[in-house]
């Protein structure tokens, strides 16, 4: 796993061959082993490499053998060896033994179809110095990032948005509909970032970038609505079990330890008991619990590592260590958040390195791909309920899928009504299930200062979504809208991201995600509903398949959603300095985002309440979050914050 940047400059303005170094230098965390820069008229890009495949000799940047193509990397590409041998067969020649030169030359020989060939997790750039043009390519569901900004004709991207920004032309500002996107989505829409002047690749697509100009194309699509309706369950058991396999197999490729986590859920499990099929011998496995016992899972992470025989370790997590952390997370985030729950995956992270591990497999993607999560069961429930909206019985359903929120004991309908009850009969809504999720989030904005208010007066967030609607969206049944929505906007932009990529690398840790497969997405996407969410028993193929192969207590265990506690972190008597700050007059009203009236109000009724509810409790995370980015990317304080020196740096100057 890497970082990349890079400038494109037809007019050569710039020192670009120091930018791009100290825009490596920004990021040098994400690759502390080895670092390049490839330097000639027009073009500069580099990379900082976190040595995974090949690891004496797959240094970057690296060109094919004609010396056309000069590619920096980001990711890795799991069939490498197969793509290898194809191309040998056509007569293609390797000085080194690592997928980044298969990747170059496999886009020498190909074009840009040899995007469809890849199976894996990738963000790469790849400079044609006899037609002078750019290629950059991301990966099909966007496990990796890749940022951009076109100013002046000069393109500028790179892996991260603080690499970018040490570009001095190019000025750090908060855009306000895309914080009014963060504030209803957990993350802005695609292309937008948090900041103005700075764009992202949406996944699966690829750029071109030449004199003439820039030009974005799609490459994969997310598609439903083909469901293979004469699969019988146990082909389709036998045919997921097949693919399956095959995912964990070839991410388990590595010239350095693989190890996973073991999180106490069914996905991590899944992972870990195929691993172990694959590769029966030692497996390190790491996971994480909480002081607060609302949050902690550590008895069946424990249960789990030994039923599976793993060397384990974990650690406890205190409100007080995520509040000192916060800071960090947001910097790595580069967005605001409305959750403290990527700290402790950066915390996790961290013990990883601390145990000289790079690369972990996780089991993310599984409660998208197969309609895991209780938003899926949610809808179901609320649409049933919506036949008969009078019903007092119907709502009662929703009391199963939150056995662990304390206030879902002794919920009765009219209680039920005021929270599950927006909009419950508009089912013809495109994005009926998640309405009621976008709605808590939106109170967000609520709090937001009069001025910003009458900015965003007439914007309809919901309108960059109905703009990347894919064809057929209309046809497909209400489980496949529900799935696209959660899989492009939420797994994509925050899980991956804040939760996925940012946290990892942050302590330059890869993870790997075999769920996330394109083979195995396109394959569950063909299934039929009754295989993925069987009444409201969720996963249910996979919970089949995993009988007498994972723990009986955890396969037949409840959901429950990880989570992290927010208002202990923030409101102790404890809470670091910075909180303070943070919540003040003069920082409110210099960010000029929120209103200090209403947050003042709003921790005034947490004080006397003693207790806040998850609405509260976004709101406050989303306010600090925001003053923190503000403060850091726009103010510059970055104090233990800037990363380490560049490591084994070497420069290719051509022309």
């Amino acid at each position: 796993m890497c970082g990349v940047a890079g400038i494109i400059d037809y007019q050569k303005k710039d020192n670009n061959k120091h930018i791009v170094k100290n825009m490596l230098t920004a990021i040098s965390y994400r690759g502390p082993d080895e670092s390049g820069i490839y330097h000639s008229p027009f073009a500069t890009i580099g990379n900082v490499r976190l040595s995974i495949v090949d690891i004496s000799g797959g240094q970057q940047p690296l060109s094919d053998p004609s010396g056309r193509y000069w590619i920096v990397f980001n990711g890795e590409i799991f069939n490498y060896p197969e793509l290898r041998k194809d191309l040998a067969a056509k007569g293609c020649q390797f000085s080194t033994h690592s997928d980044t030169e298969v990747l170059v030359q496999l886009y020498a020989t190909y074009g840009k179809k040899c995007l469809s060939l890849l199976n894996g997790q990738f963000a790469f750039a790849i400079w044609d110095k006899m037609e002078q043009e750019l290629f950059v390519a991301r990966d099909r569901v966007g496990i990796r990032p890749l940022f951009y900004n076109i100013s002046d004709g000069v393109l500028t991207f790179a892996s991260e948005i603080k690499s970018l920004l040490q570009n001095k032309n190019i000025a750090a500002e908060l855009s306000h509909k895309s914080l009014s996107q963060v504030y209803t989505f957990w993350t802005a829409i695609t292309p937008n970032t948090a900041f103005k002047n700075v764009l992202e690749l949406p996944p699966g697509h690829c750029l071109h970038y030449s004199r003439k100009g820039l030009r974005i194309e799609k490459f994969w699509d997310l598609n439903y609505g083909k469901r293979n309706a004469s699969l019988s369950f146990s082909d389709a058991t036998e045919g997921f079990h097949e693919l399956f396999t095959d995912a964990v197999r070839i991410r388990l490729r590595a010239d350095v330890e693989v190890a996973a986590y073991l999180s106490g859920g069914i996905d991590s499990s899944a992972t870990v008991s195929y691993i172990k099929d694959i590769e029966p011998g030692v497996l390190n496995t790491f996971s994480i619990g909480f002081e607060e016992k609302d949050f902690d899972e550590s008895s069946y992470q424990n249960e789990a590592a030994r039923y599976f025989n793993t060397t384990h370790k974990s650690i406890k997590c205190s409100s007080k260590e995520i509040a000192e952390s916060f800071p960090k997370i947001v910097w790595h985030s580069e967005t605001p958040i409305t959750r403290t729950a990527p700290v402790p995956m950066f915390l996790l992270s961290k013990l990883v390195r601390e145990s000289n591990i790079k690369v972990v497999i996780t089991g993310e993607g599984a409660d998208e791909i197969l309609a895991g999560y209780d938003i899926f069961k949610e809808a179901k429930i609320r649409r049933f309920w919506a036949s008969q909206p009078d019903s007092a019985i119907r709502p009662l359903l929703l009391k199963k899928l939150y056995p662990y929120l304390p206030q879902m004991n002794g919920a009765n309908p009219a209680m039920l009504k005021m929270f599950y009850g927006f909009k419950l009969e508009d089912i013809g809504n495109p994005f009926y299930s998640h309405l009621m999720r976008w709605n808590n989030s939106n109170h967000i904005k609520k709090h937001f200062n009069e001025e910003l208010k009458g900015k965003l007066d007439g914007y309809s967030v919901f309108t960059d979504i109905e703009e990347r609607l894919p064809a057929g969206f209309d046809s497909w049944d209400y489980l496949e809208k529900s799935q696209w929505l959660e899989t492009t906007i939420f797994m994509s932009g925050y899980l991956l991201s804040s939760q996925g990529d940012r946290m990892g690398m942050a302590n330059s840790v890869e993870g790997r995600y075999p769920f996330l497969d394109y083979r195995v997405i396109e394959f569950c996407n063909s299934l039929p509903e009754r295989f993925k969410l069987n009444g409201l028993n969720e996963k249910f193929l996979l919970k089949k398949l995993l009988i007498n192969k994972i723990p009986d207590r955890i396969l037949n265990r409840s959901k429950q959603a990880y989570r992290a506690p927010i208002r202990s972190v923030f409101l102790s008597k404890d809470a670091p300095e910075y909180v303070a700050e943070m919540l003040s007059p003069e920082y409110t009203s210099k960010v000029g985002v929120f209103s200090y009236d209403s947050i003042s109000a709003l921790l005034s009724k947490i004080e006397k309440s003693g207790s806040s509810s998850e609405v509260d409790n976004m709101v406050l995370t989303s306010v600090i979050s925001t003053h923190l980015l503000y403060s850091q990317f726009i103010e510059n304080k970055t104090e233990g914050l800037l990363a380490a020196p560049l490591r084994n740096f070497r420069v290719i100057e051509e022309g």
